[in-house]
């Protein structure tokens, strides 16, 4: 009998096929008692990316992003591929080879864990890692190991390659809050991915392994030895050549975190646009990738920050220099790196930079910032820092810079747009800002306050503050509705008022604290005269006075029910000034302020769309009515090749706006407050020099409040000026001399290269000579005869024929001997 012997080769071969057998029986035993908690992948293809609320305005800046996680999702067209090729070079360079599993690496990674016993991590392929990331958990175990692996299978079967690279990269975190690389880049860097240079690829790569430790903010050491890892990995791989591996090798490890690349500065819009989407979204707001688009235009938004800024500072200079913000005690021998270090507690503060005085001279310093090293301080730029009074005046001038600066003193300068620096400081006044469309009430601008930063208390919207004699006009509007003229004779006089509302005897003054007597009412709303608008209210009534003015789209318990309201004691936001404004300047329709153009959504779709009422003069077919507060008029529906509704070609009577005063009204108040711009309390603007330009200053009592609303036919403004703890802003602080500047400021810029549009009367209105002095129609060779503008059926009377002299607007004298008048 033969006997059959075993060769070693052929054993061999029987304990592989056998293994493997085991192997697969096991794999498919594995793989049956696992199938039930086996996710479904094919939800993959549908996975959503935490991505953040992006605000941006209505010409597509970046104005904030709100979310706990950053990202910038990219299509995989948009990676570069020299970014693919570094993390295919760090993560798996056999990605586009294997089908989800490199059996050789996970083969490595059962030896090692044999022999050490440790459950690292190990064998991991790109697939692999992204299985991780979005279907499993952290834990370490045998179970979540063959989890990971058959996912990577069925995931391999259900994406393409570039689709599981693309959501790779977009998904995974990277250190510092960015989670893919295209977050990855703008938080480390500041760039988009395209911009990167090859060692900054090489470093974001490199974040893929261990991204809280080896990211370049956290620890440069490791991020540079990380970064030459994957170098050697590119050339090894033949990536790149062995000089751009030298270079990049050699090129130093710089990175600071980076904000999101915010291209606008509008935090306060920002804001409002963040509240508005979590209150119609809940949290979803900030991870589904929601983007805002504000009616904000970017140009006029950086006019209106400038300006803002610009007044406020002009203002804090006019009464004086409170102390520096520290002080160092430098030696003889002190260093840069010593004023460095000196500086570091200090942060700068909306372009207010800390610096060191390190150097006097006899009228200049030498002042050190860390931004910008050295630095003079020129004469004009110290000269204003005199002491401060406690009555709002300042101290004597000063006759040397030693007179207010000390070697070491911790100040803030600024640059002008001269190039000069200038000593400045945090001013403790505040303002607000807002330009709006007045065809739509579309916000173009809107600033809060001086500082986001140092308090988003936003004063445009939620300061409610008296307008002072900014809100004559409404007044004014009103008398001449109930058919006074710009020619009626007021009477410019002391009062005495003993109204029950009030709680004493009230004796209202002008601010001048003197009287002209008897003046056309044009001529007292373009000097302001408060006298004369105190008569106007008592002859309207409280109760009509202020019905009417609802029109304009004040609330009803805003408005107080007395005689006060005369002078502006409603209590009134700059948004809600701006928006009454615009009723003037587009013709009389009531147009309501928004800032939200349009949401889109998670799917690019979109979800929310604003849909504005429009101001439309020759969309009104016939003379308006009054009823109910606002005017009735036939509405004619009116085709625009211009497109000037928003985008709209045909205007639809739903999207015409409510007429809240007549056309020919709003035209004489328009009129007339283009005369307090061209020789009233706002003559300051003339310096635009610009002829369709109208609007009214403002300032309250003991000057707590300054106001200038101003507007031509496609811009309205409102500027504010007070402090939050209402204080007196101090001798001679008015709205022409506070709050007009800010309005300038921005109106240079605006309305820069834009023609003038003076309006067009509308029908209904008739122009006559009348007497300057009387009001009355002028007589054949009258000398001191004007031309005045009247609404038809509301024309100035014939001169009598006595001679007398009759007051539209006059009373009893109940104090005939202090010459006072009393209403009552």
């Amino acid at each position: 009998m033969r006997r059959y012997v075993l060769s070693p080769l052929r054993v061999t071969a029987a304990l592989v096929v056998v293994l493997v057998g085991t192997l697969t029986l096991a794999l498919l035993g594995a793989y049956q008692y696992i199938r039930p908690a086996l996710p479904d992948v094919t939800a993959i293809k549908d996975i959503r990316l935490q991505v953040p609320l992006r605000v941006y305005s209505r010409d597509g800046k970046l104005i904030a992003q709100f979310g706990e996680q950053r990202r910038i999702p990219l299509a995989f067209d948009a990676i570069p591929t020299q970014l693919v090729n570094a993390v295919l070079a760090a993560e798996d360079d056999r990605f586009f080879q294997h089908s989800g599993i490199d059996y050789p690496g996970l083969i490595r990674a059962i030896v090692r864990h044999l022999a050490s016993g440790d459950r690292a991590e190990g064998g991991g392929t790109i697939t692999m890692q992204l299985t991780r990331g979005i279907f499993l958990s952290p834990e370490k175990t045998y179970r979540r190991k063959l989890l990971e692996i058959f996912l990577a299978l069925r995931i391999e079967q259900e994406l393409t390659k570039q689709e599981i690279l693309a959501l790779y990269v977009n998904k995974m975190f990277l250190g510092q809050r960015a989670y893919g690389v295209g977050a990855a880049a703008e938080v480390y860097f500041g760039k988009t991915v395209d911009q990167l240079t090859l060692p900054e690829i090489a470093l974001i790569a490199g974040t893929f392994r261990l991204p809280s430790r080896d990211n370049p903010v956290a620890n440069a050491d490791l991020a540079r030895q990380r970064r030459a890892y994957v170098l050697r990995r590119m050339r090894e791989k033949e990536f790149i050549t062995q000089d751009q591996h030298d270079a990049a090798v050699a090129a130093p490890v710089q990175s600071k975190l980076h904000g999101p690349a915010v291209e606008i500065e509008a935090p306060y819009v920002a804001e409002m646009a963040r509240a508005s989407l979590l209150e119609r979204f809940g949290a979803e707001a900030y991870t589904a990738g929601y983007e805002a688009i504000t009616t904000v235009d970017s140009h006029l938004q950086v006019a209106a920050v400038r300006a803002l800024r610009a007044a406020l500072l002009d203002y804090d200079q006019r009464h004086g220099y409170r102390g520096p913000l520290g002080r160092v005690a430098l030696s003889a021998k002190s260093t840069e790196k010593e004023w460095t270090q000196a500086l570091e507690e200090y942060a700068p503060r909306v372009g207010l930079e800390p610096a060191l005085i390190v150097a006097l001279q006899d009228k200049e310093a030498v002042a050190f910032s860390r931004t910008h090293g050295r630095l003079n301080l020129k004469w004009s730029g110290i000269s204003w820092a005199r002491e401060p009074r406690a009555d709002g005046s300042v101290g004597p001038a000063l006759e040397r810079a030693g007179d207010v600066l000390a070697l070491g003193d911790v100040v803030f300068v600024a640059q002008e747009r001269s190039g000069d620096w200038r000593l400045v400081q945090m001013p403790e006044a505040q303002g607000a800002f807002v330009a709006l469309d007045p065809q739509d009430g579309g916000v173009s601008a809107l600033v809060g306050g001086f500082d986001y930063y140092a308090s988003n208390y936003n004063r445009a919207v939620q300061a409610k503050r008296q307008p002072g004699s900014a809100f004559k006009p409404f007044l004014y509007s009103a008398a001449l509705d109930h058919g006074f003229t710009p020619a009626s004779i007021i009477n410019d006089a002391p009062l005495v008022i003993e109204d029950p509302g009030l709680e004493a005897s009230w004796r209202p003054q002008n601010n001048s604290r003197e009287f002209r007597g008897p003046m056309r009412l044009r001529e007292a709303l373009v000097r302001s005269r408060n006298l004369v608008s105190i008569r106007l209210m008592h002859a309207l009534g409280p109760a009509y006075a202020t019905q009417y003015i609802q029109r304009f789209g004040f609330a009803e318990n805003a408005l107080p029910r007395n005689l006060s309201l005369a002078l502006g004691t409603a209590q009134v936001s700059p948004l809600e000034m701006a928006s009454a404004y615009a009723v003037f300047a587009n013709g009389g329709f009531r147009v309501e302020p928004y800032y939200l153009q349009r949401v889109i959504g998670p799917d690019n779709n979109v979800v929310y769309e604003a849909e504005p009422r429009f101001a439309c003069a020759e969309c009104i077919k016939d003379e308006p009515e009054t009823e109910g507060g606002l005017l009735n008029a036939s509405i004619l529906a009116v085709p625009s090749d211009e497109s000037r509704w928003g985008g709209l070609t045909y205007l639809d009577e739903k999207r015409l706006a409510p007429i809240a005063i007549s056309p020919q009204n709003s035209y004489l108040m328009t009129d007339i407050m283009h005369d307090v711009v061209a020789r009233g309390t706002a003559v300051r603007a003339l310096q635009l020099k610009r002829a369709d330009l109208a609007g009214k200053t403002g300032t309250t009592n003991d000057r707590r409040d300054a106001w200038f609303c101003g507007f031509n036919s496609n811009l309205v403004g409102a500027a504010w000026v007070g402090f939050d703890q209402e204080r007196p802003l101090g001798p001679g602080e008015e709205g022409s001399r506070t709050a007009l500047p800010m309005w300038i400021y921005f109106m240079a810029e605006a309305l820069r290269g834009v023609p003038e549009q003076r309006r067009v009367p509308p029908p209904g209105l008739v122009s006559m000579r009348i007497s300057a002095d009387t009001g009355f129609t002028a007589r054949p060779g009258e000398p001191n005869a004007i031309f005045e503008t009247f609404i038809a059926g509301h024309l100035p009377p014939e001169p009598p024929m006595d001679g007398s002299f009759p007051i539209d607007l006059d009373s009893s004298t109940d104090e005939a001997d202090s010459g006072s008048e009393s209403l009552f």
